[in-house]
């Protein structure tokens, strides 16, 4: 609605990447989820074969999520083993919600019943996290992308603005981008996950990534992970961009090296960090509300008690004989 009042319509895709394991989920419950088989032994980015081998249970998915609406766009291999990433093609920003919940329980049920299990969690072990890069492009009543213009990176003022808004609350809002304790292993330096306060043109060490030109033109938030609530996470979006175009907000200088050790402000490391900013920002106040901060901030809490209370494989490894 608020967006409305400027004439807007959010356009949105999600990109959300899983693990498949040839272990049944009870069979990993019973292992303490360690242990498991994946599906691929080794790195399948952008490998024919890799996706083969798991093709059954892909194949699945993709027709049954296209039985169900969606529109697929591309299945391929990732880098963590057994990792895979199903596309499906953007749509208004509450439609591409709605089938983000879909799509993501849809999965998890298909793989039940092929006899294995998947995880969209963000940080499943030490090697390449689950991301779910989120794409936001602007329309106008006419149906034209607003954020196309004539700029040395073909954006236009108002892309620059919207952009701005995010850089400016892109620490503020991490909680509704990463809000599990597990969200903040992905940051890791060098990783394909950002840890820098930065946006460049198709730049991915970046946390916001330009990309597209013309009708296509675009950003990318490279923050959240596969663990994200969509809803939260595009209100989120939403709302940074809004603060940028009503406050006319200017936008820094591209990156255009290596944004991991270029210098930037770091986006927060722990959901105890991000949950902070979020209770002190004056712009998620003037967004959501009080009660609304308020609320999602007892959910970290929630969260920090019953981890802070948990003892970890970690700890035991660590300290049962040692100590």
């Amino acid at each position: 609605e608020r967006l409305a009042e400027h004439g807007l319509t959010a356009h949105v895709g999600t990109e959300l990447e899983f693990i498949v394991f040839k272990d049944t989920y009870e069979q990993a419950w019973d292992a303490n989820y360690r242990g498991l088989t994946p599906v691929n032994q080794y790195n399948v980015d952008y490998s024919v074969l890799g996706t083969g081998r798991v093709e059954p249970l892909l194949r699945r998915i993709r027709n049954e999520m296209t039985a169900a609406g969606l529109t697929v766009e591309s299945a391929k291999g990732e880098c963590n083993p057994g990792q895979h990433e199903i596309a499906f093609k953007y749509d208004e920003a509450l439609v591409t919600c709605d089938r983000h919940a879909v799509y993501k329980t849809g999965a998890k049920e298909i793989a039940a019943q092929e006899g294995c299990s998947l995880t969209f969690m963000a940080k499943y072990d030490e090697r390449e996290g689950n991301s779910c890069h989120i794409h936001l492009s602007l329309q106008d009543a006419e149906g034209t992308n607003v954020m196309a213009g004539d700029d040395e990176h073909g954006m236009s003022a108002t892309m620059r603005h919207f952009l701005a808004g995010q850089l400016a609350a892109l620490r503020d809002f991490s909680l509704l981008y990463a809000p599990n304790i597990n969200s903040y292993k992905r940051f890791q330096p060098g990783s394909f996950a950002p840890t820098a306060v930065a946006w460049g043109h198709d730049n991915r060490t970046c946390a916001l990534r330009v990309v597209g030109h013309g009708r296509s033109t675009r950003f990318e938030n490279r923050l959240p992970g596969g663990d994200v609530n969509p809803y939260l996470a595009v209100a989120g979006l939403v709302a940074a961009g809004l603060h940028g175009i009503e406050q006319r907000l200017e936008l820094p200088e591209p990156c255009t090296g290596n944004a991991y050790t270029a210098g930037y402000a770091h986006v927060p490391t722990t959901l105890r960090e991000a949950a902070e900013l979020w209770e002190t920002s004056e712009i998620a106040k003037a967004a959501f509300g009080p009660e609304v901060v308020a609320h999602y901030r007892n959910m970290a809490r929630v969260e920090l008690d019953a981890f802070d209370a948990a003892v970890t494989d970690w700890e035991l490894r660590r300290s049962f004989e040692r100590l």
